[in-house]
């Protein structure tokens, strides 16, 4: 029997394109290769690294375990069954996280729907829930068990990167509607919030999910939506008059990149401006941040909004 043939370039992706599907940084990778022996890229004639398929799906799961608390050491050097079997292969709503099993019967329409690749069908039964709960319960009860249970899905496997993309392209669209509909922002009260995310950081969902919550408090919500330069940050907090910055993370950060970013952004607002983060960078959980606030929850949104005017007002 002869040998399988090498997996061949072509087929291969290079560092910055595993860097934005796997949340691994360029560092990370060539780190773990020389100190793990994993992963093993490919050259190509510029003697460039280019990652197979199935060593992307591996570093997606070792990613994935990270997040729950594994050291890399640990699982590196584990096949892919073996990752799986730690995430558990058979993933249901039973395994993911609390929230979405809480609110597993809202939630698996949607799931059904992009298993199916069914746009449309996608669309019609989140407006559905929105209708029947109101945005607040419908960000908190449908979008953010969604999101987590899509991640979990992705990350083992179960759900392709296009069809990911397919979830956040139409529930984004469903948020900016509900948006659309909820008034004159002239009308609105304080505080003004100013919305985005840092660069590199492209996920913009979560800026519309915080959005939604926070214009239902009353506020009024200023977005630039994702990527924007600290000091643009900071030049559109002082042009809008705004009262807060609110800045919203993924996974994707890195731990350097995201107390950077933070201590320069605190350090060039006014002292009277707050600065709020959230997401699920476990970073920003990990210490307290002088002149910062972290909120971990979405439903806890509602008191950060009391207690601010309560202090301020």
């Amino acid at each position: 029997m002869s040998s399988p043939a090498p997996q061949s370039p072509q087929a291969a992706i290079p560092i910055l394109a595993v860097e934005h599907e796997t949340g691994l940084s360029k560092d990370t990778l060539r780190v773990w290769e020389k100190r793990y022996g994993f992963p093993r890229p490919l050259r190509n004639a510029a003697d460039d690294r280019l990652y197979p398929p199935e060593q992307v799906r591996r570093l997606k799961l070792i990613k994935r375990l990270m997040d729950g608390g594994y050291r890399p050491g640990k699982i590196a050097a584990l096949e892919e069954q073996q990752l799986q079997e730690l995430l558990g292969h058979k993933i249901n709503l039973s395994t993911t996280k609390k929230e979405s099993a809480q609110y597993q019967e809202n939630i698996e329409p949607m799931l059904n729907a992009i298993a199916a690749h069914d746009g449309e069908a996608l669309r019609e039964a989140l407006l559905h829930a929105q209708m029947r709960l109101g945005l607040g319960r419908f960000v908190i009860q449908v979008i953010a068990p969604l999101t987590s249970a899509v991640g979990e899905l992705w990350a083992t496997g179960r759900f392709e990167i296009f069809e990911e993309h397919l979830y956040t392209e139409v529930v984004s669209n469903v948020l900016r509607t509900c948006l659309s509909t909820l008034g004159n922002p002239r009308l609105k009260q304080k505080p003004k919030i100013l919305l985005t995310t840092i660069p590199q950081e492209a996920h913009g969902l979560g800026l519309l999910m915080v959005e939604s919550l926070l214009v239902q408090e009353g506020c009024q919500c200023v977005s630039l939506g994702t990527q924007t330069p600290i000091s643009d940050i900071v030049r559109a907090a002082q042009a809008h008059k705004v009262d807060v910055v609110a800045l919203s993370f993924s996974n994707l950060n890195t731990p350097a990149s995201v107390q950077t970013s933070l201590r320069t952004l605190r350090s060039e607002l006014p002292v009277e401006t707050s600065v709020w983060v959230g997401g699920a960078c476990a970073t920003l959980y990990q210490k307290s941040w002088e002149g910062i606030t972290a909120l971990k929850e979405l439903s806890g949104i509602h008191g950060l909004v009391s207690r601010w005017r309560e202090t301020q007002l």
